[in-house]
């Protein structure tokens, strides 16, 4: 049985900091690309940060880079995405989730793919 298990989310300050943590079961672990996706209020889903652990690639959306570091730990089938200098428009449901990846995430192009399984997904919420 796949399971994609999250935890780490909550309440912080603008400014503030966050670390999710996704623990994945049931399926080959370096051969998924591996992240986060979040979906605010009335907006559509969006690919977050996501890892490739077969080659360590990762990627990460515009609206994050510099801020959100996305780790993993492949003897512990878990993945990290810490998460610095929160905004009010980082608040959303954080969706873990894992994607088949056939491919290096370093190549131009590359995205968290569409994903094969999900977590349930955890509230993060930044006020101002």
């Amino acid at each position: 049985e796949v399971q994609l298990v999250e935890s780490g989310g909550g309440l912080v300050q603008a400014g503030g900091s966050l670390r999710l943590s996704c623990a994945a079961s049931g399926f080959t672990f370096d051969d998924y690309a591996i992240g986060w996706f979040r979906q605010a209020p009335g907006k559509e889903r969006e690919g977050v940060s996501c890892i490739l652990s077969s080659d360590g690639s990762t990627y990460s959306a515009d609206s994050v880079k510099g801020r959100f570091t996305i780790s993993s730990d492949s003897a512990e089938n878990t993945v990290y995405l810490q998460m610095n200098s929160l905004k009010p428009e980082d608040t959303a449901v954080y969706y873990c989730a894992a994607a088949w990846a056939p491919t290096s995430l370093s190549l131009p192009g590359s995205s968290c793919g569409t994903p094969d399984y999900w977590g349930q997904g955890t509230q993060v919420t930044v006020s101002s």
